[in-house]
């Protein structure tokens, strides 16, 4: 199979170029900077395309060939919700035109989404693919807007939804392993919120099973692992494993401080968060928006579509996926 990956370097697209090349693919990546591509892949050299998601010419030239287009690229903080927007919905209507005019016969046009596009869901309660999509966010609402664009168009595709995703290599979720390290361990509400994850490499796994089964054609999946946790059980076991990461025993692990954050304080904080940032000029997740996916009661979500139409099933619970990211990031020096 030969594959067109944009945001290859990012954390998602480095695993999924490593596994494609790994199992005798070719991958041809969008990067903006090859010595970031050179950093990332030092021990494999997959085929790169200078440009970025606004280079008409560079999309052509990648995506010329290939069986299979993975659109991983994306961005989770932003200036503004005009910015949300234009690159999450109106890059992904570019590659999507891109890869229309010289690959109308491609195999499968595979959009990364996120949960953020479905909405959370109340406690107890599972999302699945029959659920409405109701985004809180505006990083939400832009990807659900990306979605329907690759929906209305020509190509066969597949629209993949993962939850939380962690792992090696990512720098989004360090910061509670950085906090965890000094013994903290924050809680937005009363840490009773429900959530499901995916480790880095079932996500890939996920991506790659895709195009591999025809049922999965026009369709849109949620990728994670079955089990369900409350944040306070997360940031407990990120705690318990940045400790042993450190050569602590089981049995001289003490519990975190936890810190309960309240909503108004949660709200306030985003609000002041998102002036400053607005002020710098800089982008930034903490925005006001951003308070009512902080504080829902659940991010659940349910694989068992995906399980039945590809045979995939994501094999990495947190109990070993959460220990194994806080060794890699331990061996990097980033704790």
């Amino acid at each position: 199979m030969r594959a067109f990956v944009t945001g290859a370097t990012g954390f998602v697209g480095s695993h999924l170029v490593d596994a494609l090349l790994g199992r005798g693919d070719e991958a041809s990546c969008l990067v903006r900077n090859p010595a970031k591509a050179a950093r990332v892949f030092p021990d494999r050299s997959p085929e790169t395309v200078i440009g970025d998601l606004g280079d008409e010419g560079a999309l052509r030239a990648g995506i010329e060939g290939a069986d299979v287009v993975f659109h991983v690229a994306g961005v989770t903080s932003a200036r503004n919700r005009a910015e949300f927007f234009s690159i999450n919905t109106d890059a992904t209507r570019r590659v999507l035109q891109a890869a229309t005019d010289v690959a109308p016969d491609l195999q499968r046009f595979v959009l990364v989404s996120s949960l953020s596009a479905a909405g959370p869901t109340r406690s107890g309660k599972v999302l699945t693919e029959q659920d409405p999509p109701r985004p809180v966010s505006n990083y939400g609402a832009s990807k659900l807007a990306g979605e329907r664009i690759v929906m209305d168009g020509a190509l066969p595709w597949t629209v993949i939804r993962p939850p939380a995703v962690y792992g090696p290599r990512d720098d989004e979720l360090r910061r509670l392993f950085k906090l965890a390290r000094l013994g903290l361990a924050p809680l937005f509400g009363d840490g009773s919120q429900q959530l499901t994850l995916i480790h880095v490499r079932d996500l890939v796994a996920a991506l790659l099973a895709v195009p591999d089964s025809e049922t999965t054609a026009g369709a849109t999946y949620y990728a994670s692992h079955p089990e369900i946790l409350t944040a306070r059980e997360f940031v407990t076991a990120i705690h318990a494993a940045v400790a042993k990461s450190a050569g602590k025993a089981e049995g001289d692990i003490g519990k975190p401080l936890f810190i309960p954050v309240p909503g108004w304080f949660t709200r306030g904080f985003l609000v002041v968060s998102g002036m400053a940032a607005g002020l710098a000029g800089r982008a930034t997740m903490l925005s006001p928006d951003k308070g009512d996916e902080l504080l829902a009661e659940s991010w659940a979500c349910s694989p068992s579509a995906l399980e039945r139409d590809t045979g995939w099933a994501a094999t990495i619970p947190y109990s070993e996926g959460v220990p194994e990211t806080a060794q890699w990031y331990r061996h990097q020096g980033l704790l």
